[in-house]
């Protein structure tokens, strides 16, 4: 759990204190690569260290990762510019891997399925308290102390943890080849891939227009890589993304759904705050809070979530929470305008409970699915497809809510049509600084953000519809789980 506070907390601490490091360092320019270098190392990592685990043993590869963690978070507090900064955030982020991926499978290890459900909440519980201390404790440190701060306190909290995974953790011997092989090839190749293709999602419509010479580059790279990553792969002995991950039913279907969960997750977590903000007139931190209840109800709904599944199979409980949560989503742009604060919030609640359903099921079908040497490759494909999915929301909504936005603003009045900014971020600080407004164009800039907003959650809905009809047509209805001894 410590391990996991490393990562979890990682990715809510530096929102908070970007105007500090913008202010010491500069390059306002290219500060969101503090976010995306981040993510794409995570992102293209997965895979590898999955199958590393597999073939060398949890323990060495949750200790290298945390090592590689905590050396790139002492090396981002002592960057000198933006670039150093961004730099060392990949670095960062190549440990980060590990840790999610890692965490995860060894909690599958060391408990047996009955008490999974039990230990995955508790890890659930760690991302809910990180995502409302993050913000919190990266506010402080970058307003009383110092912005580098947020990067030290990684250094005590790891050390705790890097001394009790050393300590205390122990793998049963296993039988393992006499020299293992690692697919190097091969995992170039799938960070070259994974590198360009969330490089074009994070970076199209932001740093250079979607139809562009840069953006067709990199999607045909991207193109290009995946199709030597899949020719590397059936050619290597012990391939880093193994063929069996896709032709096996159970792993396959819940791929494609959790990449689905990662895509509706961006509505929630990018375009709920600026509603609540710029439509409800909340601040940041009652804007929070409206998002936070998601994550309180989420570990609970985990935890609780063994006493469905036991009686109506993993499927089907994860049914029965994606069901919900379409219809918690596709609800959301039924609410009045300008209504009340707990009326998000109600929602946000609901979908959380309804996730919960959803993901732990899952995650823990296909880890029981499957043997040791096979356990650290099946959860971190499930990670990866999730993060990709992410990705690709942050692509696809942010398009939608551009063209929503656009064409609010290309048919507002004459009358008030001067003046008005003219994409999302702008327009949520124009909001959040009414004096330069009148009355009606900010009335008519709030309506034309709620359109948007309730938009972005019809999409995040059919996502959702997605994640239904893969379970149903791809699923089987009762997963083939390995008992402890085949383990």
């Amino acid at each position: 759990m410590l391990a996991m506070a490393l990562a979890a907390i990682d990715g809510t601490i530096v929102s908070t204190a970007i105007p500090q490091i913008v202010g010491d360092l500069g390059g306002f320019s290219v500060f969101s690569w503090l976010f995306s270098g981040y993510l794409l190392a995570v992102t293209v990592t997965l895979p590898v260290y999955g199958k590393l685990s597999d073939t060398f043993g949890r323990k060495p590869v949750l200790v290298v990762g945390m090592i590689v963690f905590l050396g790139g978070s002492l090396l981002c507090a002592a960057a000198w510019n933006m670039a150093a900064l961004i730099a060392f955030r990949v670095l960062q982020g190549l440990g980060g891997g590990a840790l999610q991926g890692t965490v995860q499978t060894v909690a599958a290890d060391l408990y047996p399925l009955k008490e999974r459900p039990k230990i995955q909440a508790k890890l659930s519980t760690v991302w809910a308290v990180s995502a409302v201390a993050g913000p919190a404790l990266g506010g402080m440190l970058a307003g009383y102390a110092d912005w580098r701060w947020i990067f030290l306190v990684n250094l005590p909290i790891g050390a705790v943890a890097l001394w009790l995974v050393i300590r205390h953790l122990r793998e049963p011997q296993r039988a393992r080849a006499a020299r293992p092989r690692v697919d190097w090839p091969g995992a170039l190749a799938i960070f070259a891939c994974g590198g360009l293709l969330l490089t074009a999602l994070v970076q199209g419509g932001v740093a250079w227009p979607w139809l562009s010479a840069p953006s067709a580059a990199f999607f045909a790279g991207s193109v290009l890589c995946a199709a030597a990553t899949v020719a590397i792969e059936r050619r290597a002995t012990e391939p880093i993304i193994p063929g069996w991950v896709w032709r096996r039913r159970t792993i396959s279907a819940v791929n494609l759904s959790l990449g689905a969960l990662g895509l509706l997750m961006i509505a929630p977590t990018v375009f709920l705050p600026t509603y609540a903000q710029s439509v409800l007139g909340l601040g940041p931190v009652a804007a929070g809070f409206v998002l936070s209840v998601m994550t309180l109800s989420w570990p609970i709904s985990s935890a609780l979530s063994s006493r469905v599944y036991t009686r109506t199979g993993f499927r089907d409980c994860a049914l029965i929470g994606m069901g919900c949560a379409a219809l918690v989503l596709l609800a959301f742009p039924l609410l009045p305008y300008r209504g009340a604060a707990w009326q998000p919030a109600l929602l946000m609640l609901a979908l959380g409970a309804a996730l919960g359903l959803f993901q732990l099921p899952l995650i823990i079908a296909v880890q029981s699915s499957v043997g040791w040497s096979e356990r650290g490759t099946a959860t971190a494909s499930i990670l990866f497809c999730r993060q990709v999915g992410q990705s690709v929301g942050a692509a696809l909504f942010g398009a939608v809510a551009n063209a929503t936005l656009a064409g609010r603003l290309a048919g507002a009045p004459a009358a008030i049509r001067p003046g008005l900014p003219d994409d999302l971020d702008s327009v949520a600080h124009a909001l959040s600084h009414p004096a330069a407004l009148t009355a009606r164009a900010t009335d008519y800039l709030r309506h034309a953000v709620s359109t948007t907003v309730d938009h972005v959650y019809l999409g995040a809905g059919c996502a959702a519809l997605v994640a239904l009809l893969t379970l149903l047509l791809l699923a089987p209805r009762r997963f083939p789980i390995r008992t402890e001894e085949e383990n």
